[in-house]
């Protein structure tokens, strides 16, 4: 490109051209994320309360070939399965005892099962976390656990929700 100077006086100085694309600043918000659909361990025990199952199936998804080790979410799966085997059957004692007594308490007698459930569902999200801290966070998986709607019926469950971490692709080095 050739610029024509009217005279020599402007030969050394020197103009700054006007860009017309703007320097954007990307945020991490507005990045395309892949994340595929959550998996859904929903609990398989026979004994279900206050919407948490006393065990959850061992089987191992499909979905998860070649993100995570099936020994490992066999042993994971093993750990919650234990919590709950020890938690869950003083819950149901209390529950049958708050039942029984329910109408002398005018409900009273039904706090503590509900106190014991909370307990349990807080001692499953901390061995949660230790499991994500140890393992699954590097593997770009978070497990946790929530509730939801049962496909059979208006009533709430407790399932384990495995999601995957989204992946930000590199617009731009650091």
């Amino acid at each position: 490109m050739s610029v024509l100077l009217p005279n020599m006086a402007d030969f050394d100085t020197i103009y700054e051209l006007e860009d017309e694309e703007e320097d954007l600043v990307v945020s991490e918000e507005n990045l395309p994320r892949y994340c595929p659909e959550p998996v859904v361990m929903r609990g398989a025990g026979h004994i279900t309360v206050f919407g948490l199952s006393n065990r959850f199936d061992t089987e191992f998804p499909t979905v998860l070939t070649g993100k995570v080790a099936p020994e490992e979410f066999k042993t994971s799966i093993s750990r919650l399965n234990a919590c709950l085997k020890k938690n869950l059957p003083v819950n149901v004692k209390w529950l049958l005892c708050g039942c029984l007594c329910c109408c002398c308490t005018v409900g009273c007698s039904l706090w503590p099962v509900i106190c014991l459930n909370k307990r349990t569902r807080r001692s499953i999200q901390k061995l949660l976390e230790w499991e994500n801290n140890r393992l699954y966070h590097k593997l770009g998986l978070h497990w946790k656990l929530s509730k939801r709607k049962c496909e059979s019926s208006n009533m709430m469950e407790y399932v384990i929700l495995i999601e995957f971490l989204p992946k930000y692709p590199i617009l731009r080095p650091d």
